[in-house]
């Protein structure tokens, strides 16, 4: 038996289901990344629904499988949950571990074409290629009823893959998006170093303008977005209304609903977890 391309780091028992946390050596980003699968128990070798999980800045594969509070409902639903890092680690560049926002930790889901970063920040393709293949090879995934959600930063790279994407990913949703990179310290910080000054080739990573230039949304899934009214990063960094207009204007479909009192933690995701995948699931599974 051929082994698979990648190393079974530790397995867990949750919800009838396992959680698995792996690594591999991935050539996108030309070296080792980890990754996290909730499998959910299964009546027969049937192929299920998968649902990538993309997390925030300074986070791993970890932080949404452990706080997210995902496994119990993605259970009851028949929901496979792919939870992959959000940067590569250990390559070492320089200036890469200088700041929270920008080098590990802070990959946002972008290829990058600026040195050094280009050899190895390559998320966008390492998550809509290199690990899709991976997944729907060796995991029980079904390639034909695939969603993505995330989180802040993570939100970001979940509308951006979506809207550049629509024929591969049947749903989407995020909390506390960045939803207009171009348009804060954030997003203006790593689309500066990872794709250089040319502003115009930052809209292709934005999804407030991916959404204006929009022009079938009649057959584009709905978007479900949670953002917090105590988050401390809304006014400066999320910029939601942004994306509301870019919707209003293309016709996309999006329900944004402002939560009193919550903040940007996973407080907040936990406690809107479950109406996500739902709305995930009635779209992958309809």
């Amino acid at each position: 038996m051929v082994a698979p391309p990648y190393e079974l780091i530790s397995q867990h028992r949750s919800f009838g289901g396992t959680v698995g946390f792996y690594r591999h050596q991935a050539e996108s980003t030309a070296c080792a990344m980890r990754f996290a699968v909730f499998v959910p128990p299964r009546v027969s070798s049937a192929r299920v629904p998968v649902l990538y999980c993309l997390a925030g800045l300074t986070c791993t594969e970890e932080t949404f499988t452990v706080k997210a509070g995902a496994q119990r409902v993605a259970a009851e639903l028949g929901l496979m949950l792919v939870m992959p890092d959000t940067s590569p680690r250990g390559v070492n560049l320089p200036g890469d571990s200088d700041s929270w926002d920008f080098g590990v930790g802070a990959g946002f889901y972008v290829d990058a074409t600026e040195l050094p970063w280009s050899r190895h920040y390559r998320m966008y393709t390492y998550v809509t290629q290199e690990l899709r293949a991976l997944i729907e090879a060796h995991f029980p995934a079904d390639p034909d009823r695939t969603g993505i959600l995330g989180h802040s930063m993570g939100g970001h790279g979940a509308l951006v893959i979506a809207l550049r994407n629509p024929d591969r990913y049947r749903s989407v949703s995020a909390f506390a998006p960045i939803s207009a990179p171009r348009e804060c310290p954030w997003g203006r910080k790593a689309f500066s170093g990872y794709l250089g000054p040319d502003q115009g080739q930052w809209a292709a990573y934005d999804a407030t303008e991916l959404a204006a230039a929009v022009t079938d949304a009649a057959s584009r899934p709905p978007i479900l977005v949670d953002q917090g009214l105590s988050d401390q990063f809304l006014k400066e960094q999320l910029h939601p209304h942004l994306l509301e207009g870019a919707c209003r204007k293309s016709g996309l479909r999006l329900t944004l609903r402002r939560q009193e009192g919550y903040d940007h933690s996973y407080y907040c995701i936990s406690s809107f977890i479950e109406e996500h995948l739902r709305h995930h699931a009635g779209l992958l599974k309809g």
